[in-house]
């Protein structure tokens, strides 16, 4: 017996022996559901007997047998009845436990979030995409799946998947693309930094969706259910279908703020608040604006998150406004930091290192937030120094600026896209997929090991982009990605520390060090992120103006 546990009521089993009923009962399990036809094994025990050993035992046994390869929707009507009527926990089996898998997650359907139904059985061990078009459509074998069928199929219209679907277009002007995103509102994330530090107002880094989508693509307005990379099939909510001949995939990731208790029920109120959100960012200036004395404290999550240098830009920037306002010595910060440096590329910890001594910011490496308690004031840090045994740390605090966990999205968590960290599975160079070769992925959702930035994404776009071209053009990929990212670390108002590298921490400037000198804190930096980028973002990358981002060049080999 090898129960599977996929509910507090459900485990799951292969096949099961009448023996094998006491050792159920003991392990607290008070009903069976067979879910395996008689006679379908040389070796199988018959219902009559397993249903013998459960009444022995005090148990209840239901028959509900269903044919490998053959779940009908009655199956998994009868199913869900004997879910309801049944004392739980219950101990379903068939030959693997996937037919037994497969019905509960068909009962379930009405009831539960499709992600949560993937998530549920894939920790079990149990893959259920092949069933996702049933799941979201409630359980039920579709009818009439509606499909709808495009060249090119771009999930997300972020960064990311609206740049790619303009340098496509540009490429190929006639091909058929479908973007598909249910927002109504594109934000320049990377304009939240000076929000929360007073020099954008919020407003500035938001447009409508319908404004932004290039000319020529259709956009799909709705979430993703599933993927079906075998048959080419995206699966939106309401179980309507989208084939392809080819998936780009860029869906950005999730801010998991429900990951550390408490957060959700004190953000924006209580002194508690991040640059991570648009709603949040004024309320970052206004805590700013108003501390005159107290205690400040910056946390920054385990990676990976995006930018990974935000949580420092507020920061610095917070403390240059209390420096100027003259109650900085007044003001402890601390900079509770879930890694153990100050920068991940070290050419530009120096720079950093003098601005947090002119802050006098304490710097407490190895603390993750775990716990925020609003009204009273504290925030709980799991300590785990090296060689150390891990420990919990509860500070005070008067303003509390929170970066959350980040993950992928459920959607793609579960999906066969993702690795075993529920990233995009990619090439880090081509940026196509290593098992489906129709699928490429760019910006945050992917896992090639780059900084996750909007620079990033800007650089992937004409990757990406190209090589789709070169697919349909029948050639093998042309272009290569260096791993290029972007972090404009705003050291104080006016100066910033231009961040550009690659993989494996290779500096990749833009300018000559005579423009600007990356390691140091220029203004000229400043400028170009406070007046360049935001139009070279909307006028120029969201329109696939692919200025200064020529991707590198696969070469071809010779034998």
């Amino acid at each position: 017996m090898d129960p599977r546990k996929i509910s507090d009521l459900l485990s799951v089993s292969p096949q099961i022996a009448p023996e094998d009923v006491a050792k159920a009962r003991a392990a607290g399990f008070r009903a069976i559901v067979c879910n395996r036809p008689d006679g379908e094994g040389a070796d199988q025990p018959s219902f009559e007997e397993i249903e013998a050993a459960a009444r022995a035992q005090g148990m209840e046994a239901r028959y509900i047998p269903v044919t490998a390869g053959m779940v009908r929707d009655d199956d998994a009507e009868a199913m869900g009845v004997a879910m309801r009527e049944l004392p739980g926990p219950v101990l379903a089996y068939c030959r693997t436990g996937t037919r037994s898998a497969t019905l509960w997650s068909l009962s379930e359907a009405r009831t539960r979030p499709i992600t949560d139904i993937l998530a549920m059985t894939k920790a079990a061990g149990y893959d259920m995409n092949g069933v996702a078009r049933r799941i979201a459509n409630g359980g039920k074998t579709p009818t009439d799946t509606g499909d709808a069928k495009f060249d090119v199929v771009i999930v997300g219209a972020g960064a990311g998947g609206i740049s790619v679907a303009s340098s496509l277009k540009a490429r190929k002007p006639d091909l058929d693309i479908a973007l598909i995103d249910p927002a109504d509102i594109h934000y320049y994330q990377p304009g939240w930094t000076m929000v929360g530090g007073g020099v954008f107002d919020a407003a500035v880094t938001a447009r409508t969706m319908g404004e932004l989508i290039p000319r020529g693509v259709h956009w799909i307005k709705s979430a993703v259910a599933a993927f079906e990379p075998a048959n080419n099939a995206v699966i939106l909510d309401g179980c309507r279908v989208v084939k392809y001949d080819r998936l780009i995939v860029s869906p950005g990731l999730k801010l998991d703020w429900g990951r550390i208790e408490g957060l959700v029920e004190t953000l924006g109120r209580n002194g508690v608040t991040s640059n991570y959100r648009y709603d949040l960012a004024p309320y970052t200036w206004e805590l700013v604006q108003g501390l005159k004395s107290g205690r400040a404290i910056f946390s920054q999550p385990p990676m990976p998150i995006k930018c990974a240098g935000a949580p420092q830009k507020a920061m610095y920037l917070s403390a240059d406004a209390w420096l100027r306002r003259r109650v900085l010595k007044d003001i402890e910060i601390q900079f509770n930091n879930a890694g153990g440096v100050l920068f991940g590329v070290k050419d530009y910890v120096p720079a950093l290192e003098g601005y947090v001594a002119k802050y006098g910011i304490k710097t407490n490496f190895f603390h993750t937030l775990i716990a925020v308690d609003g009204p009273g004031r504290t925030a709980t840090f799991r300590v785990a120094r090296p060689d150390s045994e891990p420990e919990t740390v509860t500070t005070d605090f008067d303003m509390l600026h929170v970066v959350p966990p980040q993950v992928a999205p459920d959607f793609i968590r579960v999906s066969p896209l993702a690795d075993a960290a529920g990233w995009v599975d990619v090439d880090q160079n081509t940026l196509r997929h290593k098992s489906f070769d129709n699928i490429w992925s760019l910006g945050d959702v992917m896992n090639a090991p780059n900084a996750k930035t909007a620079a990033a994404a800007r650089m992937q776009a004409p990757v990406v982009a190209q090589n789709v071209a070169d697919d349909i053009d029948g050639k093998g990929p042309t272009s290569s990605y260096n791993g290029y990212g972007s972090c404009p670390l705003t050291v104080e108002r006016g100066k910033i520390v231009l961040a550009e590298f690659g993989y494996g921490g290779v500096l990749l400037p833009s300018f000559p060090k005579f423009v600007i000198d990356g390691t140091k804190p220029s203004r000229a930096a400043w400028l170009l992120k406070e007046k360049l980028l935001p139009p070279v973002y909307w006028k120029g990358m969201l329109r696939g103006k692919e200025w200064m981002v020529k991707p590198e060049k696969i070469t071809a080999r010779t034998s």
